[in-house]
């Protein structure tokens, strides 16, 4: 792998927080020098701080992944990335027939298109063997109340296997993780009616940890995991073995 001083480079968007956060941390404990990028400033650089106070190799860039040009201008002011995790998304709810078409490009352009702008730019210079995990949602099978952000999740699952593809020549590896109900910031925006239902269709009746998918990142970026790719790894507790739920 290309080593950036001595360690292999990894990028994680949505880092500042949820499950961004713990595959921050898990990747750095794995020997991963760690580009932190968030829109939020002030947490990313909190949280970097407290990564580097346990002599952990971190450090923050603070991005709206919306901005193509901003997004191309920092991968190009990298050494290049020998693993890339697009973890960042939104997620709201909204009745079917409520849904407007703002929302759904609303998550389309977070969702989809930053991750594809990311990871074109970064597959310019990432050397042969890198990997790509792209982290989707159990959604993408359907689910009630969110269409825009089904849809996008589900384009996001088919544009994973594109690049897979495309990709493969080189060796460069690129899967989806689809979380299921996992105890985020973007879980709390449910209200806890919501909440309670969605708990009561997960078989082990309890949502996951992010460090449950930062695990799972782990595994996927691991110079020893070489014959996966264009596949999704589902860490939802067993809920998409009963259907698609609500």
């Amino acid at each position: 792998m290309t080593q950036h001083n001595t360690k292999p480079l990894a990028l994680v968007t949505g880092g500042a927080s949820g499950m961004g956060l713990a595959t921050v941390g898990r990747l750095a404990h794995d020997g991963f020098a760690v580009v932190l990028v968030d829109r939020d400033g002030k947490l990313a650089e909190t949280e970097t701080a407290r990564l580097k106070a346990q002599g952990l190799d971190v450090r923050c860039h603070v991005l709206d992944l919306t901005d193509e040009a901003a997004v191309r201008a920092l991968i190009q002011s990298l050494p290049p990335l020998n693993a890339l995790v697009n973890n960042a998304g939104i997620f709201d709810e909204r009745k079917f027939l409520d849904v407007s078409n703002t929302d759904f490009r609303r998550a389309y352009e977070i969702n989809l298109i930053a991750v594809a702008t990311l990871t074109q730019e970064v597959a310019k210079t990432m050397p042969n063997g890198g990997r790509i995990v792209n982290i989707a949602s159990r959604a993408y099978l359907g689910a009630k109340n969110h269409p825009h952000y089904v849809a996008s999740k589900a384009a996001l699952v088919g544009y994973t296997r594109a690049s897979a593809m495309e990709l493969a020549a080189r060796n460069i590896l690129v899967n989806a993780i689809a979380p299921g109900l996992i105890d985020t910031p973007l879980l709390r925006n449910l209200t806890p009616e919501r909440m309670a239902a969605q708990l009561a269709l997960q078989p082990t009746g309890k949502a996951g940890r992010p460090e449950d998918v930062a695990h799972a990142v782990s595994f996927l970026v691991s110079a020893q995991t070489d014959f996966i790719t264009g596949q999704v790894i589902f860490v939802d507790g067993g809920k998409s073995l009963g259907g698609s739920g609500a």
